[in-house]
């Protein structure tokens, strides 16, 4: 198994000026996990990200546990922490929580009297974006922005808390396929239809569309996997 490159966690000490807690780590971390940056099966080298990020030992060691917790990481014992492999059985239940979350958050949106899709909209033109350069694994990371963009619409905290995770272990999977035009640009097709359907206020016909979109590609992952 390949360790991460942590080089880039310099960047991010600037987050940790006010608050060094164990959480902040975690979050980075996780934002990290999320955005590919680091894949499944690579170790997290206490001493590499403690010293990227100036943090201790101890709350870097804390930071894991949480991140164990939310079975992003695993610990294991006289070799270290690593970003977690997931299974098809961990590929249907986290389709199952996505559809819960994600349907749900646009069954909520469509009683709120307004919503802001600038989140959504900015996702799906990065997507567009990195497609034209066949940049596929920030096509991935562009998808993943727009799924919690949708999640953000319900205006709950929770809501989003729970699929900032739940994306987070999604993305472990994409390191299933090999980052393919075939494998990606459907996503953004879907993403497209969705989206329309929100701007034209068809909140029903966007969910209907959301359902089907994470239903296949739960199949397809699962058919990756086997």
């Amino acid at each position: 198994m390949s360790t991460v490159d942590a080089s880039g966690l310099e960047r991010e000490r600037h987050l940790l000026e006010r608050s060094g807690t164990a959480e902040r780590v975690a979050a980075i971390l996780r934002q990290y996990i999320t955005d590919g940056v680091f894949a499944p099966g690579e170790r997290l080298s206490e001493p590499v990200i403690s010293s990227a990020l100036g943090v201790s030992r101890n709350t870097l060691r804390e930071s894991f546990q949480l991140l164990a917790h939310e079975r992003l990481a695993v610990h294991e014992l006289n070799r270290g922490v690593f970003v977690r492999e997931l299974t098809t059985e961990d590929i249907e239940d986290l389709y199952v929580v996505r559809r819960a979350t994600e349907c749900g958050a646009l069954r909520r949106a469509a009683e709120l009297s307004t919503v802001d899709l600038s989140a959504a909209e900015a996702a799906l033109r990065d997507g567009r974006e990195a497609a034209k350069t066949s940049d596929w694994t920030a096509v991935g990371t562009a998808s993943i922005h727009f799924h919690q963009a949708l999640a953000d619409l319900a205006g709950s905290e929770r809501i989003s808390a729970t699929m900032r995770q739940v994306l987070a272990e999604t993305r472990l999977f994409f390191v299933l396929n090999e980052n393919t035009r075939e494998f990606y640009e459907p996503f953004l097709e879907c993403h497209e239809q969705i989206l329309e359907d929100l701007r034209r206020g068809r909140f029903d016909v966007a969910e209907a569309a959301l359902d089907r979109y994470l239903r296949d590609a739960e199949a397809l992952l699962i058919d990756l996997s086997e």
